[in-house]
């Protein structure tokens, strides 16, 4: 029988329930069990491909080709296990399956109801992700908050399986707020009380609550949450606030959380290998020297529209004990500012990462441009490899036109476009690549000495490509085409092999770097930012 642990959130929103989710995951994959992740999204989008980062930060990629909530990557890079479509739910997507089935006639021309139509394809999607993964396991962190009206039918159908499996087979974690109020000096447990009293309301007893505090709760505010929630004062899990997200599951390993999980579920406990974690939280508390990075996008305003980028720099820093901070840089800003030198002062590398649309473009461009023809170190991702095609193209072949179909659609010399077959497809998600895909890399290369192999697999995620008609003269300029997609001639990868460093991908290297393995791409870039 497979277990299932529901993560629920009360107070205020952004308390950290995919890191809880995550860091309980974690010990309990160390303990020796095999464990999935699902989150479920109270949004009626079918998933958040077609939502501006903006809207939702970054669109996390699987690697078969789901486009997911960014809390996925946060589940990958604590677990390190490739997740997939089952792994978010959204309330669109389990609207549009039930309708689908009603127009089917499938319910034999019954009413179809939130309960029990909804509720049941709800449940379904939970069994779903047991049976896809074969974990032992399910951990499913619900979106929104305790009280919205969206997500009332995903707290419904969380009941119903309780009172189906009973509470040896699930498992709730409800992780509130407790607030530290100045003018008392003194921590309020009654946030708690309350947003635990309307999860009750719904039919729902937590069995663990976790709550976010700015230092320890103490013994008689632990009794009161106790008393007036109805959970055992072990089974209180204090999230104290750190710098070091990584801390987290090591701190929850102290308090116990996992031997109470595994209590409930009449699991053995396990002897558990925190080795590694322990080794990488030591590391980024002591990291000893200190880089600057320059991440050029439109979206920098919003830190979590780049979060997969920002870590995998992270992880890179790791390994070779600096600290990357970023410089966070508004491309559209260096349409209008000429002074780079100033801007790009103190960062050692250049990274322009994905994105859509044609705002900010001719300032990514410069700024590929500066990194060119001053050897900054450059790493173009997606959008930025092929923005590095039409700068070369534009500035050193002398094709002073170039542009992409995707910026405009006349363009006389469309460096990157759409492939012919995808002219036609009307559907906005049915043009794009995305999952997994295989890439062939040309030996005596950058990528190649990154990689150190021939054959590597990576996640996709755009539409237009490199327009194979321009390989010829681009390369008699310079440019190498290091990575190809055999199977359709695509262009993967780019270099300049007369440069200190510059390399562009058309895939996402980001989505597949943990802390404790950087990502080859990420490694090599960062190193040699660092190296100078």
């Amino acid at each position: 029988m497979t277990k299932y642990i529901f993560v629920t959130g009360g107070v205020v929103s952004g308390l950290g329930k995919g890191i809880t989710a995550s860091s309980l995951a974690l010990l309990l994959k160390s303990r020796g069990y095999k464990v999935f992740m699902q989150k479920f999204d109270p949004y009626i989008n079918v998933d958040p491909g077609t939502m501006s980062p903006f809207q939702h930060g970054e669109v996390f990629v699987t690697a078969d080709g789901s486009e997911t909530d960014l809390d996925l990557g946060h589940y990958e890079r604590f677990i390190d296990e490739e997740l997939n479509y089952s792994s978010n739910v959204t309330t669109g997507k389990i609207y549009s399956s039930v309708i689908e089935k009603e127009r089917r006639g499938d319910f034999l021309g019954g009413t179809v109801q939130i309960v029990p139509h909804i509720t049941n394809e709800i449940k379904n999607k939970i069994i779903e992700a047991s049976t896809t993964s074969g974990a032992s396991i399910v951990i499913t962190e619900i979106g929104g908050t305790i009280g919205d009206i969206e997500s009332l039918a995903f707290i419904e159908a969380l009941r119903q399986m309780r009172n189906e499996l009973g509470k040896e087979n699930t498992l709730f974690v409800h992780t509130t707020l407790v607030p530290y109020i100045y003018g008392s000096l003194e921590l309020k447990s009654k946030p708690t009380q309350h947003s635990v009293m309307e999860l009750r309301g719904l039919g729902v007893q937590p069995d663990i609550i976790v709550t976010r505090n700015p230092f320890e709760l103490g013994d008689e505010l632990k009794k009161k949450i106790s008393l007036y929630c109805s959970v055992d004062v072990e089974n209180i899990i204090e999230a104290i606030d750190v710098e070091n997200i990584y801390q987290i599951p090591i701190n929850f390993f102290n308090q116990k959380m996992d031997e109470v999980v595994l209590k409930q579920f009449n699991l053995d406990l396990k002897k558990i290998n925190l080795k590694e974690w322990k080794k990488l939280v030591d590391t980024v508390d002591n990291l000893k020297k200190k880089v600057e990075i320059a991440l050029v996008g439109k979206y920098v305003e919003l830190h979590d529209a780049y979060i997969s980028v920002a870590e995998a720099l992270r992880h890179a820093g790791y390994k070779y004990n600096t600290d990357v901070s970023i410089n966070w840089v508004d491309s559209e800003k260096l349409e209008e500012n000429t002074d780079f030198k100033k801007i790009f002062k103190n960062s050692k590398g250049i990274l322009v990462p994905g994105g859509f649309g044609s705002r900010g473009i001719e300032g990514k461009i410069r700024a590929i441009k500066y990194a060119r023809e001053n050897d900054v170190p450059y790493l173009g991702i997606c959008l930025g490899m092929q923005l590095a095609v039409i700068e070369f193209a534009r500035n050193v072949c002398g094709i002073t036109d170039a542009s992409s179909t995707e910026f405009d659609e006349l363009c006389i010399n469309p460096i990157i476009d759409l492939m012919a077959e995808q002219k036609s497809i009307i559907n906005m998600g049915g043009t794009l690549r995305l999952g997994n895909y295989s890439c062939k890399i040309k030996k005596d290369s950058l990528a190649y000495n990154t990689y150190k192999m021939e054959e590597i697999v990576e996640r996709h995620r755009h539409r237009y490509e490199l327009n194979n008609k321009y390989r010829n003269i681009l390369e008699e300029k310079g440019m190498v085409f290091s990575g190809i997609n055999e199977k359709s001639n695509l262009v993967e990868i780019i270099e300049l092999p007369n440069h200190k460093h510059f390399i562009g991908c058309q895939f996402h290297p980001e989505f597949k770097s943990r802390p404790t393995r950087c990502h080859p791409l990420f490694d090599s870039f960062v190193k040699q930012s660092i190296n100078g």
